[in-house]
């Protein structure tokens, strides 16, 4: 492990409840706003705050996905789907990390991103919608998984940024349904990551410990806000995130530029 402070109780208490809460309330994984605290913050390095992250998130997803699925709103066919995909997908994109120059597909993702912000404000998914399944949307779904997969590997954002948007905007999805099921698309995809970077030694076992307690504790909060919070806000509400990784995932893309340029 990359030698590193050892952080303090509360504040990894603190980061792991915010992190547990907007899990819950968005169906994400959280990564997208603990590893920048975790390096801003804590003064983590980047792979091993993005390894703890990883390992921090199981717990919430498991609780978070426990509260919609309470709820009924999972569609596990779809989880299933999705985590399939997910997988094999997360395995391709660590191989290609290395190997692939990731500056065109940053831009993509966050043109990607940049558009799901804009559809927020004006495509409005009702409460009793669902995903109309068949073998073609199972195969889809399938392929969905799998390129989440890829740029998670790759560019190291967090599944459900990309899924919950997806199963809301194209395949026809209520936004709790979306949340739900990609919180337990996260479940798999997490342990595999997890069981990945403790062979690497990328994970502070006692900061994941403590975020992770705390992320558990927030998320089924997070979850019963989100079916208190009518589909329109909850929309402005996950485009303000989305803008925040945007603008982060800009900074460090024009950083790494001018750092490549000198």
């Amino acid at each position: 492990m990359t030698a590193h402070r050892r952080p303090g109780l509360l504040p990894l208490l603190l980061l792991g409840a915010a992190t547990g809460l907007l899990s819950g309330l968005f169906g994400i994984g959280g990564g997208v706003v603990l590893v920048p605290l975790l390096t801003l913050l804590l003064r983590f390095p980047q792979r091993l705050a993005a390894g703890t992250s990883v390992a921090a998130i199981l717990p919430a997803a498991v609780v978070g996905g426990i509260g919609y699925a309470l709820q009924g709103n999972v569609d596990w066919i779809a989880a299933a789907c999705l985590a399939a995909g997910i997988i094999g997908g997360a395995q391709l994109g660590a191989y290609l990390l290395s190997r692939v120059p990731t500056a065109f597909l940053r831009w993509m993702f966050m043109a990607f991103l940049l558009g799901v912000i804009v559809s927020l404000w004006f495509v409005v998914p009702q409460r009793d919608d669902v995903i109309p399944m068949n073998l073609l949307i199972g195969a889809l779904l399938v392929v969905t998984g799998f390129v989440t997969g890829i740029l998670s590997g790759l560019l190291g954002v967090g599944g459900g940024v990309v899924v919950v948007p997806i199963l809301m905007f194209f395949f026809g999805a209520s936004d709790l349904i979306a949340k739900g099921t990609s919180l337990i698309m996260l479940i798999p995809g997490s342990i595999s990551g997890t069981l990945g970077n403790l062979r690497r030694n990328n994970i502070d076992l006692r900061a994941a410990a403590i975020l992770g307690v705390a992320a558990a504790v927030l998320s089924p909060l997070g979850a019963i806000f989100a079916a208190r919070i009518e589909p329109f806000w909850s929309n402005i509400a996950f485009s303000l995130l989305m803008v925040f990784i945007l603008v982060q995932m800009l900074v460090k893309t024009l950083r790494d530029g001018r750092r490549r340029g000198e």
